[in-house]
C-alpha cells in the first residue's frame, strides 16, 4: 500500500481498543500529529470529535471512527474541480519535487479529456530542464516552444502564447525553473512571466501550481507561503503519495493556507495523478 504505511497499521491498532475513553482520544490526537498534520490542526480536529461523540452520545470506537471521517472531509473543503479553457498554467516548486514530471502527467491527463496541450520550457537556467521537457513532449506527442539555455523565460512564454493562440491550443503549461525562496530574482522571474501571459492573452485562464513533495511534511508550508509573497498560487499538486508519505500537511496547506490541493500524484508512471478527491482521500487514511 505504500502510503501512510506506518501511520495506517498503528491507526487501525488505535481503533480496535474496546473502549472510547481519554487514552484512545490521547493516542488518536498523537497519530494525527504524527501524521505532519500539526499540532494545532490536530487539537482543534480532536476537539471536534469529543464534542460530536458527545453530542450524539457515541460511546464505541466504531461510530467515532465514522464521525472522524466527516470531520477530516469536511476539514478539506474540496469543491469539484472545473477547468475552464483556454487555460495557462503556471508550474512552480522548488527543484526535486518533480515538477517536470509532474507536467509530463498534467498533459497525459488533459490530452486523455480530449484537450489539446502547448509546453512551454521556461525553465532556461538549466539546459538539462529543457532537454527533459522535450524528451517528455515527443514521448506524449505534444509540441513544445523552447528557446536556448540563459534565454529569457518570458520570452519563451510569449512565443508559446502565441503559438496557442495561432492554433486554437486549449491548454498551456509553462515549466518554470526550481526557484528557492532566497533567490529573489528568480521570484522577480516569475513575476514577470505571470505579467507576461495575462497581458498577451487577457482572455484566457489563469492558473499558478505549486508542486510539493508530501514526503517533507511541515516544510511545505514554508514553500507555499514563500512562493504566495511573490506570486498568487491558485493550487498545489501534491505529489509522491505512494512511498513513505504522511500526507497530514494536507491539512494545515487548506485550512490556513486557504489553498487547495487540485492534483494529487501517487506514482511514477505517467498517468499516475488524479484530481484531488477527499472522499477517497480521507479513506486511503482510515481503511
Amino acid at each position: 500500500m505504500g502510503i501512510f504505511k506506518k501511520f495506517f497499521e498503528k491507526l487501525k491498532y488505535t481503533f480496535k481498543r474496546t473502549e472510547l475513553n481519554d487514552d484512545f482520544y490521547d493516542e488518536l490526537e498523537a497519530l494525527l500529529v504524527s501524521s505532519d498534520m500539526g499540532v494545532e490542526t490536530a487539537l482543534d480536529i480532536m476537539d471536534e470529535l469529543r464534542d460530536v461523540c458527545k453530542q450524539k452520545l457515541i460511546k464505541d470506537i466504531d461510530h467515532a471512527q465514522i464521525q472522524l471521517k466527516q470531520l477530516l472531509i469536511e476539514k478539506l473543503n474540496a469543491q469539484e474541480i472545473k477547468f475552464n479553457y483556454p487555460l495557462i498554467i503556471t508550474v512552480v516548486g522548488v527543484n526535486g519535487v518533480g515538477k517536470t514530471t509532474t507536467i509530463a502527467k498534467m498533459t497525459k491527463y488533459f490530452t486523455k479529456n480530449k484537450k489539446s496541450v502547448l509546453l512551454a520550457a521556461g525553465d532556461t537556467f538549466r539546459a538539462a530542464a529543457t532537454e527533459q521537457l522535450s524528451n517528455w513532449a515527443d514521448k506524449l506527442k505534444v509540441k513544445i516552444i523552447k528557446q536556448g539555455e540563459g534565454a529569457d523565460s518570458a520570452s519563451v512564454v510569449f512565443d508559446a502564447i502565441t503559438s496557442m493562440k495561432a492554433k486554437n491550443v486549449d491548454v498551456l503549461i509553462v515549466d518554470t525553473a526550481g526557484r528557492l525562496h532566497t533567490k529573489t530574482n528568480l521570484m522577480k522571474e516569475l513575476e514577470k512571466i505571470n505579467n507576461v501571459a495575462r497581458r498577451e492573452y487577457s482572455n484566457a485562464n489563469f492558473l499558478n501550481l505549486i508542486v510539493l513533495d508530501a514526503s517533507i511534511g511541515q516544510n511545505s508550508i514554508a514553500q507555499v507561503k514563500a512562493f504566495k509573497d511573490s506570486v498568487n498560487i491558485d493550487g498545489i499538486v501534491l505529489t509522491k503519495l505512494d512511498g513513505t508519505a504522511k500526507g497530514g500537511v494536507v491539512y494545515p496547506i487548506i485550512n490556513d493556507l486557504k489553498v487547495p490541493i487540485i492534483f494529487t500524484g501517487f506514482g511514477e508512471g505517467v498517468d499516475d495523478l488524479a484530481p484531488f478527491d477527499a472522499n477517497s482521500f480521507v479513506e486511503k487514511i482510515l481503511m
